[in-house]
């Protein structure tokens, strides 16, 4: 039982080495990336919901 996990974690550290991982300013560049299209998206569609919100509560209010 002990022998195949030591190998699994073998092979993990091996696969480690060969992974490809970002740099420093990358990861920086990336998560501000996701920060802002994040931050736009919510704007827009809050926007949206407030205009929809107004638009059935006049709807409603008239009925």
């Amino acid at each position: 039982m002990f022998a195949k996990f030591k190998q699994y974690i073998k092979e993990v550290k091996a696969e480690f080495k060969h992974v490809n991982w970002l740099t420093k300013n990358e990861s920086i560049k990336y998560t501000l990336m996701v920060i802002g299209v994040s931050l736009v998206m919510s704007i827009f569609l809050g926007l949206w919901d407030l205009i929809f919100t107004g638009l059935l509560s006049q709807f409603i209010l008239k009925s």
